[in-house]
Formats: structure tokens, C-alpha cells, sequence
């Protein structure tokens, strides 16, 4: 990153909230659960799948974690009624992980159960390196309990090809790049190293028989994907891709029109501000154009 654009996105938070909220509503469905609704189904009419995520993480009281269990009961009764293609991605520290594991663990249990008795699918997040253990130990448990849950290991860490190792049998994982600022020690951190580790992971993950969300925009990594898609012989119903809403809808189309089953992630909730803020400075031209909007009045 240019150091215009690392002072560029040290600079978002003073940005005023509205204006971050116009920008956001490309990447964030809206605050209630019919705004997603409203955007699955569209997403669905274009071919796509979907997988839904009550906004939220780092919980430090009991109850805000229960509200965010029973607002997922709820969204899995809505999918049911609705009859839209999508499934619910979870983040382990909305739902207690900071509080108390086995508080977090008993959470994500009630979630699996109601997806598994509408035959529905949950994918847990990935969040910074003092989670992975215990989200590691949490999805094996209830793998083995349910088989409904699948789990995201991300390239730039430099333990993922280990971890792949020792995923159970059947396993279901989200791969991405990741997006956490981590120490050097524990994470790759030159972009075509990490670019160059993705694919080895995927590799590894295809020869071991395990269903792969590729979650990408990097258009090299969507040709690597497809070539180690026909080098293994996969079948559209062996993997998907994976998709943010609202980054590169024409990746997204290619990808539909060239065959391949493609899932976009579907955030929505009260907590649209910092996950809007983490968009944006992933993506400094964007927030360039949100910077220039603010000082032009517009």
C-alpha cells in the first residue's frame, strides 16, 4: 500500500457516519433481516447463492451474545418461509467466545440444531489469530455432532497447510486470503507469497476430497482455481465460489456465465459502521471517492 493511501485509511474514521453510510449500503444488505431477504432474492434471481451474516463480533455481555443466537433461530425460519437459496455465516466472538468458550460453544450448538432441522448449513468465521484454536476446537466438536458446519482457514496464515492436514473427514471450509492485520511471525505477508500459499491450500484441499467455498476477488486466483478445477476432474457440485456483496459484480457474472456455482456473502444488522470502515480500508480507491464526496459537500 502507497503511503498516500495507508494516511488515506488511517484518516476513515473521521469521516462523517452518513456518508459512510451511503457507500456502505453497496456492501451491507441493511439494519433488518427483510433488507437481506430482499437482497438474496435478488441475488438468487442472477444465478447466485448466498450466505447470511448478523453483523457483530467481540461480545463481552452474556445477553447481547443470546440476542445474536436467537436472532440467527429466527433467520433460519425466515430462509424456510421465504424459500430463498442461502445459508448463515457466524462469527464465534458475537456469540461468546471472549466471555467464555463453553458459553460460545452451547451458542453455536442451538444455531447448528435449528439450521439442521430446516436442512440448513452454517459456516463459522474467521477472526484474528488469538481465535483460532478455540474456533478451530469449537467447529470439530460440533462437525462431529452435527455435520451441518463448515469452517474458513485463510491463506496468509502460516500454520493453514497444517491445519488442512488435520481437518476431520467431510470437511466443508471457506478459503480466503484474510484480511486481519497479523504479526509477521504467524502470517505471510508479501502478496504474491500470499497469493502463491492460496493456491497451494486449495491444492491441498482438492486432493483431500474437501468441498471448497474459493472465496476471491484476485482474478489470478479465479484462473488458478479453474485450472486446479479441471486438473482434479471437480464437478460444479464439488466446490463454489465465494464472493462479498458489492465487490466486482462483474467477476461475479463471468464466473455464473461460465458455469460455476458462485455464493455471495450477505451482511446486514445494526453494526453496518465498522464493517463498513474494514471494506473501505481494504479498498482504498473506494474510500478515496468517499474522502472526495465529504469534502465536495456531495
Amino acid at each position: 500500500m502507497s503511503a498516500f493511501n495507508r494516511l488515506l485509511v488511517t484518516g476513515l474514521p473521521a469521516v462523517p457516519k452518513p456518508i459512510v453510510g451511503r457507500v456502505a449500503s453497496r456492501y451491507v444488505a441493511g439494519e433488518d433481516f427483510a433488507d437481506a431477504v430482499r437482497v438474496v432474492r435478488d441475488l438468487n434471481q442472477q444465478g447466485a447463492m448466498a450466505t447470511v451474516d448478523v453483523l457483530g463480533e467481540e461480545v463481552s455481555e452474556r445477553e447481547k451474545a443470546t440476542t445474536a443466537v436467537e436472532e440467527y433461530l429466527r433467520v433460519f425460519e425466515a430462509i424456510d418461509r421465504e424459500k430463498i437459496d442461502c445459508n448463515v455465516s457466524i462469527k464465534l466472538t458475537l456469540l461468546g467466545l471472549k466471555i467464555d468458550e463453553g458459553f460460545c460453544r452451547d451458542n453455536v450448538a442451538r444455531i447448528v440444531e435449528a439450521a439442521k432441522r430446516f436442512g440448513n448449513f452454517v459456516r463459522i468465521d474467521m477472526e484474528d489469530h488469538t481465535t483460532t484454536d478455540a474456533t478451530i476446537r469449537i467447529y470439530r466438536e460440533l462437525h462431529a455432532r452435527y455435520g451441518n458446519l463448515g469452517i474458513v482457514l485463510q491463506a496468509y496464515m502460516r500454520r493453514t497447510l497444517r491445519d488442512i492436514e488435520e481437518l476431520p473427514q467431510g470437511a466443508n471450509v471457506r478459503l480466503c486470503k484474510g484480511i486481519y492485520v497479523e504479526p509477521r511471525r504467524i502470517a505471510w505477508k508479501g502478496y504474491e507469497t500470499v497469493r502463491h500459499n492460496y493456491v497451494q491450500a486449495l491444492d491441498k484441499l482438492f486432493t483431500q476430497g474437501v468441498y471448497v467455498g474459493i472465496a476471491t476477488h484476485d482474478e489470478y486466483l479465479t484462473c488458478a482455481a479453474s485450472a486446479l478445477i479441471d486438473r482434479h476432474g471437480l464437478t460444479r457440485d464439488q466446490y463454489e465460489f465465494q464472493m462479498l456483496l458489492g465487490v466486482d459484480e462483474e467477476l461475479r457474472r463471468i464466473l455464473i456465465e461460465s458455469g460455476h456455482r458462485l455464493r455471495v456473502y450477505v451482511p446486514y444488522g445494526r453494526d453496518w459502521y465498522p464493517y463498513s470502515i474494514r471494506r473501505l480500508r481494504e479498498n482504498p480507491e473506494v474510500a478515496r471517492h468517499v474522502l472526495k464526496a465529504m469534502m465536495s459537500g456531495k
